[in-house]
């Protein structure tokens, strides 16, 4: 059995964080811990379902991640809806090839900028373990995986995460391919580069998760314990595993610095009432659920030392695009005085753009809006109302006199 982690692969265990008007940090975090039973109970030493390998001739290959099992050896799949369904229900998906990894990306039953570069990295290295019969040469197992990449990457345009992830495998294919005679090797090389990915995001989340937690108990030395607002689901569900934004909190908890954490539901999916709750609730950790609406009375009444959010994609200049409404936390706490923190690794953050204009922001299903459960329950809303459902925005740069240079961070981290 073959351990396989895979996201985006960082060189380095490094990441970026990009503060939002009244902060900054360079934060880099991860460990697998939660899961449920059928039944939506919480399991007694439950886990989150991890991303393995079976590389037994007598196994075709499983992967599982975050909370979708993916079972090639499956004579039939299952309803694609599993992260969909939590906390209330726990669903493996099978995924057989990259046409199942792409729609499990669109529909969001894989979601997390780090989660669904995973899904689409590991969905290609099933269909390319499973390839028993390719006949073709090198070349043409080099242009197979590279075509199923750029397809995958179209799931979902926002994350750079999964761009990252797709360039990077390019890159190994391409070595590959200028030495290797059989297009078997290609294939195998490609698995082995995915696999390298996964235990860097990883490595990565777990060192976010520490310096953060060092960070905020440096600059927030004046408070015994502090509380923590964050948006959306940053956690293991969302990543390799212990999570961005959300694995600093789980840091500061266990230095035993946290006073509670407070999640936003985050409409129209309610990535936070569904799975970032779930989380907080299995991990013991003291936290409060609020409505979106709710958070800024929640900084007016003094109880928010932090906010910290993660990122789908980060510009040259600090602009960062995070799921919608992070805007509208990061305006809040700049008018509260509220310092505010973006946790992500290296490779949300995308330097070919310069500021967040260029950042591309995907606008989801009206359906999500009007409907209840992200669109997978009873209609709410008036028929013929438009519907305008961006599933982004972002946070504005710091002031100038405060800049900070990304670009100078990363070639240092890189070097």
């Amino acid at each position: 059995m073959v351990r396989v982690c895979a996201a985006l692969g960082l060189r380095q265990c490094g990441c970026a964080g990009v503060g939002s008007m009244n902060g900054s940090a360079a934060w880099c975090g991860s460990t697998p811990v939660l899961g449920t039973e059928n039944n939506g109970e919480v399991a007694e030493e439950a886990t989150l379902p991890e991303v393995t390998f079976s590389s037994s001739k007598h196994c075709r290959k499983k992967v599982r991640v975050g909370c979708s099992l993916w079972n090639r050896s499956a004579l039939s799949s299952q309803s694609a809806t599993s992260l969909r369904k939590l906390p209330l229900e726990t669903i493996y998906l099978d995924i057989q090839d990259a046409a199942d990894g792409w729609s499990a990306i669109r529909d969001m039953v894989v979601r997390g900028a780090p989660a669904i570069a995973i899904a689409a990295a590991l969905s290609l290295a099933v269909e390319a373990f499973n390839l028993e019969d390719f006949n073709g040469t090198s070349d043409d197992a080099a242009s197979f995986l590279n075509k199923k990449l750029e397809y995958l990457v179209s799931s979902r345009p926002t994350a750079v995460n999964l761009s990252d992830a797709a360039t990077k495998l390019k890159e190994v294919i391409s070595k590959a391919a200028a030495t290797a005679s059989e297009a078997q090797s290609i294939f195998q090389a490609y698995i082995e580069a995915a696999e390298i990915m996964l235990k860097d995001d990883v490595s990565s989340n777990k060192a976010i998760g520490s310096y953060g937690a060092s960070f905020l108990q440096h600059q927030l030395k004046n408070s015994k314990k502090i509380s923590i607002l964050t948006h959306c689901n940053t956690g293991s569900l969302a990543t390799a595993g212990y999570g961005t934004a959300l694995g600093v909190i789980r840091a500061v908890h266990t230095e035993g610095l946290l006073e509670r954490a407070y999640c936003t539901e985050t409409r129209p999916f309610n990535q936070g009432s569904r799975l970032t709750a779930f989380e907080l609730v299995h991990d013991n950790i003291p936290a409060t659920l609020i409505a979106d609406s709710a958070a800024a009375a929640l900084m007016k009444d003094g109880r928010v030392d932090a906010v910290i959010v993660g990122a789908d994609r980060v510009a040259a200049n600090g602009d960062t695009a995070n799921k919608i409404g992070t805007y509208s936390l990061a305006l809040c706490a700049t008018n509260h005085k509220i310092p505010f923190y973006v946790a992500a690794p290296l490779t949300s953050i995308d330097l070919s753009l310069s500021c967040g204009k260029e950042i591309v922001i995907e606008e989801r299903s009206p359906k999500e809006l009007t409907h209840t459960h992200g669109g997978l329950g009873e209609q709410v809303a008036a028929s013929g109302i438009s519907v305008w459902n961006p599933a982004f925005d972002g946070v504005i740069i710091k002031i100038r006199s405060d800049a900070f240079d990304i670009k100078d961070f990363v070639q240092k981290v890189d070097q």
